[in-house]
């Protein structure tokens, strides 16, 4: 029997922790401020966490990192054969996590099959990639997932469900269902619970998601007759998913077929939120460049882009700077995409690669902006992204460039909590 697109997994969640503890956040967050990492890690101590199961991508560069992926092993290792973990089997989780603004969202844990996921571009699985990988970020992933006896997640997974059918029926269930967690997350990331979904209460979410596959609804809702069903779009943690994907299809040839249907490394937990949920909210990721005579990058930008002017031109698409003191506007009055973060892409890319300066993605705006006040350094910040847009845009135009958004500001990300084994 075939697996399902979306299916109840093999929890595995730590006993006798302190939770703030252990829960920290995503890896690919902070990735221009070691500071944060260090306060992180001071706080934690030798507790046990999540924090010492992964590796900061700021440090993916560092001339130690086969030692770092070693010892992220070991930690796995000491962990898993102490017992700290207690298994939820056949279970998904009711989440809601409280942002710092003091807004619940709500989302559904569980297992997606990793064959129905494609992160190329123009991919039509039932599983997409919202955005370009980074190709450059998947070589240290791998080498820390592959071969590994458990995995964490970040991952977030958009579905577009208007009539709240999935995830919202579960708010009513809660005093039935089995509470697993509830605790503050550190770094004012807010507050995180969760309860167990289980039993009789499975079918109805299944149902859910199969109502969201039906071919008919899909091509009259988004007028895409003749398109192959989208249900799942990435969120966050694309390269995450990159990960499982490609060590997955790294161990298959190994397997029987039989083994292939269900061998845990198929799948990866992730937790999947409706884009059209009112809390979340759609925040564009800036470009901050170092290490570049900035004027000079300007110049280039107003020469090469077509239709790139200098100030602010009404109904356009702006692209606001700041290198030092000075700051501007720069205007984008043709567009040869459906977003203007896929031309300043196009350019920007092509400028580094020739002239060797370095470029980070950050997601705050007072973050960039502190940054572009170094020396050499200017930051773009990007316009926002509509997301009634986003499904049509990846059924239509397939994935948008690489860090083109983000679900809400770094401290509303998911946190690492949840564990589940690869091991057969």
């Amino acid at each position: 029997m075939k697996p399902r697109i979306f299916s109840p997994a093999d929890i595995l969640l730590p006993k006798n922790c302190d939770m703030t503890k252990w829960s920290s956040i995503a890896c690919d967050q902070h990735t221009s401020e070691p500071e944060y990492w260090e306060r992180c890690e001071a706080f934690v101590g030798d507790a046990p966490s999540t924090l010492y199961l992964t590796i900061p991508e700021l440090r993916y560069r560092d001339a130690n990192m086969p030692e770092m992926i070693k010892k992220v092993r070991a930690t796995a290792d000491e962990y898993l054969d102490k017992g700290l973990f207690e298994r939820f089997e056949n279970s998904y989780l009711y989440i809601e996590r409280t942002l710092a603004s003091g807004l619940v969202r709500r989302g559904l844990m569980g297992q997606l099959d990793l064959e129905q996921y494609d992160n190329a571009p123009h991919a039509k699985t039932l599983i997409r990639a919202t955005e370009g990988v980074v190709r450059e970020k998947l070589p240290s992933r791998i080498s820390l997932r592959d071969g590994a006896r458990m995995e964490m997640s970040h991952v977030m997974v958009l579905i577009d469900d208007p009539k709240e059918t999935l995830i919202e029926p579960l708010t009513a269930k809660r005093s039935s269902m089995q509470k697993l967690y509830d605790f503050p997350l550190m770094e004012g990331g807010g507050s995180i619970a969760a309860w167990r979904v289980t039993g009789g209460d499975i079918a109805p979410v299944d149902a859910a998601i199969d109502r969201l596959l039906n071919p008919d609804s899909f091509a009259k809702r988004y007028n895409a007759e003749g398109e192959p069903v989208l249900i799942f779009a990435i969120g966050d943690g694309n390269h995450s998913l990159s990960t499982a994907k490609a060590c997955w299809e790294r161990m298959k040839p190994s397997l029987s077929p039989e083994e292939q249907e269900t061998h845990p490394a198929r799948f990866a937990l992730v937790e999947l939120i409706n884009i059209m949920d009112p809390v979340e909210k759609f925040e564009p990721i800036h470009r901050v460049i170092f290490d570049t005579d900035t004027k000079k990058l300007r110049a280039a930008l107003l020469s090469e882009m077509e239709g790139a002017v200098d100030g602010e031109v009404p109904g356009a698409a702006h692209i606001r700077w700041r290198s030092g003191s000075e700051k501007g506007v720069i205007t984008l009055t043709k567009l040869h995409g459906q977003l203007a973060v896929g031309d300043f892409t196009a350019f920007i890319d092509s400028y580094i690669a020739r002239e060797g300066c370095r470029i980070d993605y950050i997601h705050e705006d007072a973050v960039a902006l502190e940054l572009a006040s170094r020396e050499n350094t200017i930051c773009f910040l990007m316009p926002d992204i509509s997301k009634s847009d986003f499904f049509p845009s990846i059924i239509k135009d397939g994935a948008m460039p690489r860090k083109t958004f983000s679900m809400g500001h770094s401290a509303d990300k998911r946190y690492y909590l949840e564990c589940r084994s690869l091991e057969k």
